[in-house]
């Protein structure tokens, strides 16, 4: 019986680092040692990053999995890339297992989704667009954001498997734009901004 992934295409790149063969097969080896169960992998990348200002090593690996599930994880550490990549891989099978369990356990008809753990809060446009942070932010790496349809227990599984702070998603609850958040706290909350200007435009005669 087959236990381990193979055949899975896996990328491996360094920045500011060479990439050694010993290195690019302990990163494959580690990834194709990964739990041959849901969600299946279909391709795996792993970025190895040399930070020469901190004196850190970092290891990145993002798994893209069936049922377009991304799963994502990093570590770095101060002098052993190869307990980086140790700790990376321990973080994706975690997610790994967490995913299985919630889907186990919360597996149901989509009309009855809820969210859970999440307080959901509303704010008005007017009041989004009047936070200001005392420093003026700068961009410095602009990204790409896709909005993916999602109820929100889902929005909240794929925040719990990266590490991203947050998941904008178009809410199929109520066909609005949401964000679902971390908070310092350590729960999740979700922001449903309301748009004031469609109950405005709905007033005039």
């Amino acid at each position: 019986m087959q236990t381990h992934n193979v055949n899975v295409p896996i990328t491996v790149t360094g920045r500011h680092l060479e990439i050694t063969e010993p290195l690019r097969d302990y990163v494959t080896k580690k990834i194709e040692g990964l739990p041959l169960d849901y969600p299946r992998i279909i391709e795996a990348k792993a970025l190895l990053i040399f930070h020469s200002h901190r004196h850190r090593q970092e290891c990145e690996i993002i798994l893209y999995c069936a049922d377009h599930l991304t799963i994502e994880a990093s570590s770095e550490s101060q002098d052993d890339l190869y307990a980086a990549i140790d700790d990376t891989i321990s973080k994706i099978a975690r997610r790994m297992r967490k995913h299985k369990t919630r889907l186990q356990k919360h597996a149901r008809p989509r009309h009855n989704q809820t969210i859970r753990h999440i307080q959901e809060q509303v704010f008005e446009t007017g009041v989004l667009e009047t936070l200001k942070e005392e420093i003026e932010p700068v961009i410095i790496h602009p990204e790409q954001h896709r909005v993916k349809p999602l109820y929100p227990d889902e929005a909240l599984l794929d925040l719990e498997l990266s590490d991203r702070p947050f998941v904008l998603f178009h809410n199929l609850k109520n066909d609005k734009l949401s964000l679902v958040y971390r908070r310092k706290d350590g729960d999740y909350g979700m922001i449903v901004p309301e748009d004031t200007h469609a109950g405005t435009a709905a007033a005039q005669p």
